[in-house]
């Protein structure tokens, strides 16, 4: 067994030289795709590039810093109708993306207080209410359209010389990067080890010097950030806002999506991301298949709705969340991991 001997092998980006040619090769595939995919597929990507980056920074709240947000949909509305208002004003795209992540993440830090007080449930219940009530109060504002919502322009992109498609997909692909080596470097840095401390146990990392008030609130902040950068990208993503977009559902599918990668993990947010939003898409879709179609329905028929199941999106995620938890407690990481095993034991496993 090879022993780490500087701590720079631990916080480095990639551990191995596999690591980095593999990575190197998915990142040129993805820069390549839009030379080979339509419109459709590449908006596709897209989407699974948002909830990637939401799923980045809710991790690093629940699953490095062991709190519960069920308002991240607030967070994400906050990132958009922060973008839509800017760029309606003129200003530029890396202005507005960097306004958008730092007003969410100063609500999420203000947010963050209570969290020093309330646990569990009750901080689940705290933050649902934050939730809906951004939704109810940006409802009420005249500047932000009201319940009508509001246009979002298109940004400048043409110096790219591509279609404005594309160009967007490749603005997509490289935040989503930064933002993935962004929490990577964060969780192995001084601050994701308190962050971790506190999830293990707050009496416990109190006792070593953490400050618990500076830290869970730093973890919302951060995490708020990420939702406001995702937030940014989605008004850009939709061209068009309005509250009813950002529901209390959308955050119980950012958490579902969080859970279902596995927790505590940069991959388990790239793969729960990238699975959640493929499901999300094809749930609709499931009814069409031969045998899971007919079983659905004769079920739906028998002890449900006569016409199916409404919703089916939201059924299977909780059949899906409930399998993670059942079988595999540490999600799609865990599979990964589990693969990986495999093949550097084989064929001796």
């Amino acid at each position: 067994m090879k022993l780490k001997k500087q701590y720079f092998e631990d916080i480095k980006l990639f551990k191995t030289t596999a690591g980095l040619v593999w990575s190197i090769g998915f990142i040129l595939i993805l820069f390549i795709l839009p030379f080979v995919l339509k419109t459709y597929y590449l908006s596709i990507i897209n989407l699974m590039a948002l909830n990637v980056i939401v799923a980045l920074g809710l991790n690093i709240l629940v699953g490095n810093t062991g709190q519960i947000s069920l308002g991240h949909g607030g967070f994400v509305a906050i990132g958009a109708y922060t973008a839509a208002f800017l760029l309606q004003l003129g200003v530029p795209f890396i202005v507005t993306l960097l306004i958008a992540g730092i007003i969410a993440a100063i609500i999420g830090g203000l947010l963050g207080i209570p969290s020093l007080r309330l646990e569990g449930p009750y901080l689940a219940i705290a933050t649902l209410g934050f939730g809906l009530a951004v939704m109810v109060i940006i409802g009420r504002m005249d500047v932000f359209g009201g319940r009508m919502g509001m246009t979002v322009p298109k940004i400048n992109l043409s110096w790219t010389g591509l279609k404005y498609d594309e160009s967007l997909y490749y603005v997509f692909i490289v935040i989503t990067i930064i933002m993935t080596v962004f929490a990577h470097n964060i969780l192995k840095s001084r601050i994701g080890r308190a962050f971790q401390a506190v999830r293990d146990s707050d009496i416990a990392a109190s006792v070593t010097g953490i400050n618990l008030a500076r830290y869970k609130t730093l973890s919302f902040a951060i995490s708020a950030f990420y939702a406001g950068i995702a937030g940014c990208l989605w008004a850009l993503y939709l061209q068009f806002v309005n509250p009813g977009t950002f529901s209390f559902m959308m955050s119980v599918l950012f958490l579902a999506t969080v859970v279902l990668g596995g927790l505590g993990s940069v991959t388990g947010s790239i793969l729960g991301g990238i699975a959640m939003t493929y499901l999300s898409l094809q749930a609709d879709n499931i009814i069409d298949f031969p045998i899971i179609g007919s079983l659905i329905q004769s079920f739906s028929e028998s002890f449900m709705n006569p016409s199916g199941i409404a919703n089916i999106k939201w059924v299977l995620t909780g059949f899906t969340l409930i399998a993670v938890i059942l079988f595999e407690p540490l999600g799609l990481n865990g599979v990964w991991l589990r693969i990986k095993r495999y093949w550097k034991l084989w064929p001796f496993y």
